[in-house]
């Protein structure tokens, strides 16, 4: 494979991404300029972009299915966090100077997986050879109610926090990758890598949270920041409660071997779970919809308890003291 013949840029369209067109009339078949979108009536649109770099957002030699799954999950995860349902996305590559057609389709034949999986298609985009590392951009288009997009701004004090799924996993899972927990049982590293590579985007959630979470965001660049940037946007401070933080049986194992690992638990990010609050009064709702969608819904904080500076978060474990860490969350520049 590594000797086929490349194609060129109309061959490589017709061949890997055309088939992801089909199903969705607007995209005319790759075939013109742009797209011809026409969203229902009533619908507003909610757009999202995130560029993957390897040798920064993941290895140069990690599989394409991986770095597929990882490029539609993070902007899935954007969507959800605004509540909001996947519609079409367009896609841009900047492929290194040796790339080869095994590598674009495998790729493509994973985009069909995870678009098939969360119902959207691709609508366009562009594709060039350039002299840098594999560069990719995707734009993912979904849509809400009128009104009925989630947004940071709406917390208000004494608003609950809530966390879906487990904290850790994705950050922990970098660092399974980068040999820097020995000892680690082999199931426990492979979950842990897996939530790396492959993001869950909590789209479902997402949708069920309007009209009900006040605010909500991904957690993306680590909780103690992502709560940050939410808490910012609401003009309110914020509390998390480290007992009730829930960690999988997996991030648990990597503690016990490294417990400064706790630390990367709460600000390393790419866990791309939704993290949002509620009023006291919704909580009984929350808890039947975590039983409705067999996915934990966890309380882990409150806004607004300390009346300090808008977008402090503290971080307080059992024994009611602060706990202090390094950095709050990853840095992108």
């Amino acid at each position: 494979m590594g000797n086929a013949k490349r194609p060129d840029e109309f061959e490589l369209i017709a061949r890997f991404f055309a088939p992801l067109a089909e199903g969705e009339s607007g995209a005319l078949g790759l075939q013109d300029d742009a797209a011809l979108l026409r969203p229902e009536e009533g619908k507003r649109l909610i757009v999202t972009t995130d560029t993957l770099s390897a040798g920064v957002h993941f290895p140069a030699e990690e599989a394409p299915g991986d770095i597929a799954a990882k490029l539609l999950g993070v902007n899935l995860s954007d969507l959800a966090a605004m509540g909001a349902r996947p519609w079409v996305y367009t896609l841009s590559l900047s492929l290194p100077e040796d790339w080869q057609p095994s590598f674009l389709e495998e790729f493509a034949r994973e985009l069909g997986r995870q678009q098939e999986a969360y119902g959207l298609h691709l609508v366009g985009g562009d594709t060039v050879a350039g002299k840098g590392p594999l560069t990719l951009t995707l734009t993912v288009i979904g849509t809400v109610d009128e009104g009925g997009e989630l947004r940071r701004g709406g917390a208000q004090a004494g608003d609950h926090v809530y966390l879906s799924g487990t904290l850790g996993d994705g950050a922990l899972g970098l660092r399974v990758m980068q040999g820097e927990i020995d000892g680690l049982a082999g199931n426990h590293a492979e979950e842990l890598l897996a939530r790396y590579r492959r993001p869950r985007p909590r789209v479902q959630l997402g949708l069920r949270l309007a009209g009900l979470a006040s605010a909500a965001i991904d957690v993306s660049d680590g909780l103690v920041a992502d709560l940050g940037h939410l808490a910012k946007a609401s003009g309110q401070d914020a509390v998390i409660e480290a007992g009730p933080v829930p960690f999988s049986d997996a991030a648990r194992a990597a503690f016990a071997l490294v417990p400064d690992l706790m630390e990367t638990a709460f600000t390393g990010g790419d866990d791309y779970e939704l993290l949002f609050t509620a009023p006291p009064t919704a909580a009984d709702d929350i808890e039947g919809l975590s039983k409705e969608l067999d996915l934990a819904l966890t309380r882990i904080g409150q806004m607004g308890a300390d009346g300090k500076d808008a977008g402090d978060v503290r971080v307080i474990d059992d024994d009611g003291r602060e706990m202090t860490f390094t950095e709050t969350g990853y840095r992108h520049f």
